[in-house]
């Protein structure tokens, strides 16, 4: 009986902390709440959107493509630029190649600001990204100056990218092409130091090698 007393007031005690509690934060409490339904909200409404932004996205990228078919180069260039700065890493970068493989720019430094968004606006994967780096530096090969290919290069020649052989590779062929060849040298070398990489690098590098020694 006394046990069952004691319980009762127990109880009667903590309901009356618990009341108390409420009254004196009930505004905070109502607030937290309020706080959670609407980051609840916004959450949805940003994945909502989110997904929206992607099938539109999809849709000018395919309607794009058939004005390509169709010849309207101009229209699907407008199209595709828009994609590549709406920044989605996925679209942007499709868009951004269609726009190469199909020629659709011709202006070197607009190709060149392309490139430089692309790469500086998106995350990628790292080999994603450098296989972007690489394409930008055989692109601007043909037109700047050494330091330049090499300073556009230095994050593939310093690590360990599956582009490191096309970086080395490229190098080397830009000096040779100069008539160069004592730095020509020094890339191709460099290749025949790597390992697990293609033979055709290999073979490459070596005939550049025999070449320039004959």
């Amino acid at each position: 009986m006394n046990e069952n007393l004691i319980h009762n007031k127990i109880e009667l005690t903590r309901k009356e902390k618990m009341l108390k509690f409420y009254n004196k934060n009930k505004i905070l409490i109502f607030s937290f709440i309020s706080i959670v339904f609407v980051i609840g909200i916004l959450i949805v409404f940003y994945i909502e959107t989110k997904e929206k932004k992607k099938e539109i996205l999809a849709q000018n990228y395919v309607t794009a493509k058939i004005y390509i078919e169709k010849n309207e180069k101009i229209r699907a260039k407008n199209i595709l630029k828009e994609i590549v700065f709406s920044d989605n890493g996925i679209y942007s970068s499709l868009s951004f190649f269609l726009l190469l493989n199909e020629n659709l720019i011709s202006d070197k430094k607009e190709k060149s600001d392309l490139f430089d968004h692309v790469i500086e606006n998106n995350n990628f994967s790292n080999e994603v990204k450098n296989l972007i780096i690489f394409k930008k530096a055989l692109f601007e090969s043909s037109f700047i100056n050494e330091l330049d290919l090499l300073a556009a290069l230095k994050p593939l020649l310093n690590g360990d990218s599956i582009w490191k052989p096309h970086a080395l590779l490229l190098i080397g062929d830009y000096f040779y092409s100069k008539d160069e060849f004592s730095k020509a040298r020094e890339f191709y070398t460099k290749i025949l130091s790597l390992k697990n990489i293609n033979n055709e690098f290999y073979k490459q590098s070596r005939s550049k090698l025999t070449l320039m020694y004959d």
